[in-house]
């Protein structure tokens, strides 16, 4: 028997080490591929585009909502330093804008409610001020330099994606 206490102790370690490694670089990876996928694939850098209706023949991601219409925003604070403002035109159904840092977690979300909504995104290590500028209504320090923003409208049927296609261009995010 104490032939096997240090193999098990070893594996032991050797399980708790991977498995460290493995949470804490999963997301990095992740959203590394994904920031790479969407470059590839055309997607602005601040700027919003508008997927393609969901549809079985359109997704990219398992199991997207055919639901909603997507618009995405990459953003890099390293080459915006005054930081973004991001802008979700108004919307008479169900809407969000979510940001999303570059370890895939998400670090603010704001419901449209059926009306616009705005944020100053501010570059990591950013001094808040006691108000954002232009009277907005939220400023946010973003965690890390690079992630996405996305925005969901409910868009159930071609008409509703169609509404979606019209105010879309009304969506906003770029440079201060």
């Amino acid at each position: 028997m104490k032939n096997w206490i240090g193999p098990v102790i070893a594996g032991a370690v050797l399980a708790l080490v991977t498995h460290a490694v493995v949470v804490i670089a999963a997301p990095g990876f992740i959203m590394d591929r994904a920031m790479s996928v969407l470059k590839k694939r055309g997607s602005p850098l601040h700027d919003f585009g508008l997927s393609p209706r969901m549809t079985a023949e359109t997704q990219t991601v398992v199991r997207p909502s055919p639901d909603l219409a997507y618009s995405l925003c990459r953003f890099d604070l390293d080459q915006a330093e005054q930081g973004l403002r991001v802008r979700m035109a108004a919307y008479d159904n169900y809407s969000s804008i979510s940001f999303f840092d570059s370890n895939t977690n998400n670090f603010l979300t704001l419901r449209g409610e059926g009306q616009a909504r705005e944020a100053i995104l501010l570059p990591p290590g950013a001094a808040r001020t006691a108000g954002p500028p232009g009277g907005l209504p939220e400023a946010v320090v973003a965690p890390n330099a690079t992630g996405v923003i996305l925005i969901r409208r409910l868009a159930p049927t071609q008409q509703a994606y169609d509404t979606v296609a019209e105010i879309a261009p009304g969506d906003l995010c770029q440079p201060l």
